[in-house]
C-alpha cells in the first residue's frame, strides 16, 4: 500500500506563527494563558497543554490580572484589548496579519456605512473567534450570514457591504453573493449599492484546486482535522466531492481498516489547522494496516 501525505496540507502561516510564539514563551517556563483554543485541533491543544499553555474563556479572562495572555491567529475584538489594559495583562498578539488587515477594512467600511445608512454583512460562522473579532469592529452591529435563510435579516433596499470570514469556501462565498444580488433585484434596489469583498485568505482558497487534484489521485483519502475547524469542514467538502472514498478523522485512532479494503494508494491531507506530526501519525497507522493485510 502506497501512502502519501499532501505536501500542501497543514498549517497556514498564521497558525504556524501563533504556535511558534506560544512555544517560545513556554520555553521560558512562564505561565501563559490563551484566549480560546490556539488552533481548532484537539490533539495540538493537548500537546501544548503538556508544555504549560492554559486555555481560558472570556469570563476567566475578566478575572485575570498581571499575567501573559496569547491572542491567537483568529484575532480579537477591541474590547479584549481594553480589558487587557484595565487588568494589566501583557498580550502576546499572534493575530494573523491577513485577519488584522480584514478587521481594518471592516472598520473602515462600517464607519462609511454609518453615513450612508448602510449595512455590514459577514459571510461566516456565528460564534467563530474570527467572526467575533470582525463584528467587534462594527460595535457588534454587523449581520452574520451562513445560508440563504439568514439573508432575511438584511434590508436589501439599503446599501450592503459584504465580507467573508477568511477561512470560508470560495464557492460558498460566491453563491452567497449571487443570492444577495438576486434579493437586491427583487427588492428593487440598485446593484451599485452592493459592495461584495472576497476576503478569503488566498493560502486557504488556493488549497481548494490543489486538493481537487490530490483527491482524484488516490483510491482512499483520509482528511485529518479537528471537528471544530471551519476551514476543515470547507476543505473536506472539496475532497469528498471529488473522491467518495474520503473520510474525515481527528487522529489515527479513528482510521477504520475496512475503509482501506482493496486500496493501493492512500492519500492523507488536512486543514490549515492540522499539524504535520498528526498527519504523519495517521500515515504510520495506515502503513501498519497495509503490512498486516
Amino acid at each position: 500500500m502506497n501512502v502519501t501525505i499532501d505536501k500542501n496540507s497543514g498549517y497556514c502561516f498564521g497558525v504556524e506563527f501563533a504556535i511558534q510564539m506560544a512555544e517560545d514563551e513556554l520555553a521560558h517556563g512562564q505561565q501563559l494563558y490563551c484566549l480560546g483554543d490556539i488552533v481548532h485541533n484537539r490533539m495540538e491543544v493537548e500537546r501544548l497543554h503538556q508544555q504549560g499553555l492554559r486555555i481560558i474563556d472570556r469570563e476567566q479572562l475578566a478575572n485575570l490580572h498581571n499575567c501573559k495572555v496569547l491572542i491567537r491567529a483568529h484575532g480579537e475584538p477591541p474590547e479584549t484589548y481594553q480589558l487587557a489594559l484595565q487588568n494589566n495583562l501583557e498580550l502576546i498578539d499572534a493575530s494573523c496579519p491577513v485577519v488584522l488587515k480584514l478587521q481594518n477594512r471592516v472598520k473602515h467600511a462600517f464607519d462609511l456605512s454609518q453615513r450612508q445608512s448602510g449595512q455590514i454583512v459577514i459571510y461566516g460562522q456565528p460564534g467563530h473567534a474570527e467572526v467575533a473579532g470582525l463584528t467587534g469592529q462594527t460595535g457588534n452591529r454587523a449581520i452574520i450570514v451562513m445560508n440563504e435563510a439568514d439573508l432575511d435579516q438584511i434590508d436589501f433596499a439599503r446599501p450592503v457591504t459584504l465580507f467573508s470570514q477568511t477561512t470560508k469556501s470560495t464557492a460558498g462565498f460566491y453563491k452567497m453573493k449571487a443570492l444577495m444580488e438576486a434579493r437586491i433585484a427583487a427588492a428593487g434596489g440598485e446593484l451599485d449599492s452592493f459592495d461584495a469583498n472576497d476576503s478569503i485568505c488566498r493560502q486557504v482558497s488556493n488549497r481548494e484546486p490543489a486538493l481537487n487534484k490530490f483527491a482524484a489521485e488516490y483510491d482512499v483519502v483520509l482528511f485529518v482535522s479537528g471537528r471544530k475547524s471551519s476551514n476543515g469542514k470547507a476543505l473536506f467538502s472539496v475532497v469528498n466531492a471529488v473522491n467518495p472514498r474520503s473520510y474525515f478523522i481527528e487522529n489515527e485512532a479513528e482510521v477504520d481498516e475496512e475503509w482501506l479494503a482493496g486500496a493501493e494508494k492512500v492519500g492523507i491531507c488536512g486543514a490549515t489547522s492540522t499539524p504535520l506530526w498528526l498527519m504523519q501519525q495517521v500515515a504510520e497507522r495506515v502503513q501498519r494496516i497495509g503490512e498486516l493485510a
